[in-house]
């Protein structure tokens, strides 16, 4: 790993001579944010919309984007063509951190620094073919996160803490609620299926807006499958019909079992349901057309 190429503040070196001052604020205070770009033959997926949301982050902290939509845009290549010569992996995932800076320790918001830019790319790790087959356990929790879920912060210690809980439970995800409302889980959006819909939460300041969120409407639309953003109510979760998962890396997850209970009815009861294999499917066919 550590002769992995990386790129650090307008160079290219490997990872193990890439340095950051102490005093920089993503150090410091967690004072960044940070995007992650899925890869499929060494083609980057929903680019725009990836770049769309880190000039969002980036506006909502006032750091100013240091680079145009065309220079993040050779900057990833580059990092995915380097990946590829090192390891021959095709599909990879591109991390991006943006930081404030380094400054003198101080919670004002200094003017007038220079951002901090890392970047690296590392092969993806996929969701097994056992966990599509038979869906994944997660557990759930009251969400104690910070009020600005719908920054992509690099202050991610939160959705640490509920990420191991649910590790601690042999489970992949944890599922939070907010006064009784689904909200998230620690590193990915949740949707249930209800009489054949996908249901998600509303945007708020509460929710990350997922690049997945666009895409599944889309997908939806493709399938025939009615798709609505709403609160949820925690009960309606615990008896939906479905339950899913999607992030960059899990795409979309079947999940079929919640705190040790099936999710589900009858006989599909803790087993992945049809819309999830529609969506699935629809999934891996976007790959195909919706990378550059």
């Amino acid at each position: 790993m550590n002769d992995n190429l990386v790129f650090l503040n307008g160079s290219y070196l490997p990872m193990a001579k890439a340095r950051v001052p102490v005093l920089d604020r993503g150090f410091i205070f967690g004072d960044g944010i940070y995007e992650v770009v899925p890869v499929y033959g060494r083609r980057l997926f929903r680019f725009d919309e990836h770049m769309t949301r880190l000039g969002r982050s980036l506006a909502k902290l006032r750091i100013a984007n240091p680079h145009t939509h065309d220079d993040w845009l050779a900057l990833c290549r580059t990092l995915v063509a380097a990946r590829f010569d090192e390891t021959g992996a095709e599909d990879q995932l591109v991390y991006i951190q943006v930081t404030r800076g380094v400054a003198p320790r101080d919670h004002v918001m200094p003017q007038g620094i220079t951002p901090t830019v890392f970047a690296m790319a590392n092969p993806m790790k996929p969701a097994s073919a056992e966990q599509r087959h038979h869906g994944v356990a997660c557990t759930t929790a009251r969400d104690f996160r910070w009020e600005r879920g719908d920054i992509k912060s690099t202050s991610l210690l939160g959705n640490v803490l509920a990420r191991q809980m649910s590790a601690d439970h042999g489970a992949v995800e944890t599922i939070m609620f907010r006064d009784g409302f689904l909200t998230e889980a620690a590193a990915s959006n949740v949707w249930i299926v209800h009489e054949g819909a996908l249901l998600g939460p509303p945007k708020s300041d509460h929710v990350l807006e997922g690049i997945r969120v666009e895409l599944l409407r889309e997908l939806c639309e493709d399938c025939g499958v009615a798709y609505n953003l709403r609160p949820i109510p925690e009960a309606d979760v615990m008896s939906a019909d479905e339950v899913l998962l999607s992030s960059a890396t899990k795409e979309v997850l079947p999940v079929t079992k919640i705190d040790g209970e099936g999710v589900g009815h009858g006989a599909g009861r803790g087993r992945p349901g049809p819309v999830y294999a529609r969506l699935f499917e629809a999934y891996q066919r976007a790959k195909l057309t919706m990378s550059i």
